[in-house]
C-alpha cells in the first residue's frame, strides 16, 4: 500500500501511519522480550552445567560471563516487559486484572531475588581470577548454588506456564 498519498492530505492517513508504527514497536518489544528470555534460560543453564565441573580459572571466568549474560538478559526482559505492559500491548488495566500476570510478575521477582546469592558468590571470584588464581568454592556452597539454580529454572518454567495462561485469557478478572 502506498502511504505517501496519505501524508499528502488524504483523511486518516497520518493516524494509519501512527498505528502501523505502534504495531511495529509492539512487535519489536515482543521480539526483544522473547529473545532476552531465551538468552536468560541459556545463560542459567550454562551456569548449572559449568558449576558441576571442576572449578578452574578458565571455567570460573565462563561462569562469570554466563552470570553477566543472565543478569543483562533479566534486565532486558524486565524493561521490555514493562514497556509492553505500560505502552504497547493491552494496557495496565488488562494485565493487572490477570491473575497469571500477577503470579508471573511475582515469580520473576522471586527468581531475581534467588539469583542474588550465586551472583554475589561469583563476583567474589573476580579478585583471585585477576591474579590468575582459582577461586575457592566449598562443596556445600557449590551444592547451595546448584540448588538455587534449579529453583530458578523451575520458577522460569512456572513463568512460561503463566504466560501461556495469559495468552488464552485464563484467570482474567476484568
Amino acid at each position: 500500500r502506498n502511504t505517501a498519498g496519505s501524508r499528502a492530505g488524504k483523511p486518516g492517513g497520518g493516524a494509519m501511519i501512527e498505528e502501523r508504527r505502534a504495531e511495529a514497536m509492539a512487535a519489536f518489544f515482543s521480539f526483544l522480550h522473547f529473545v532476552a528470555a531465551f538468552a536468560l534460560v541459556a545463560a542459567l543453564t550454562a551456569e548449572l552445567i559449568l558449576i558441576r565441573e571442576e572449578l578452574s580459572v578458565r571455567n570460573s571466568f565462563r561462569i562469570l560471563v554466563a552470570d553477566l549474560v543472565y543478569g543483562m538478559s533479566a534486565g532486558v526482559v524486565l524493561v521490555a516487559g514493562l514497556l509492553r505492559v505500560f505502552y504497547f500491548e493491552k494496557g495496565t488495566s488488562y494485565y493487572f486484572a490477570s491473575i497469571p500476570f500477577l503470579v508471573k510478575a511475582s515469580l520473576f521477582l522471586l527468581v531475581a531475588a534467588a539469583s542474588i546469592y550465586p551472583t554475589v558468590e561469583f563476583l567474589s571470584w573476580y579478585k583471585p581470577l585477576r591474579q590468575g588464581r582459582q577461586p575457592l568454592l566449598t562443596d556445600r556452597k557449590r551444592q547451595v548454588i546448584r540448588s538455587i539454580i534449579h529453583w530458578e529454572l523451575a520458577g522460569i518454567l512456572a513463568i512460561v506456564l503463566c504466560a501461556a495462561l495469559m495468552a488464552k485469557g485464563v484467570g482474567y478478572r476484568g
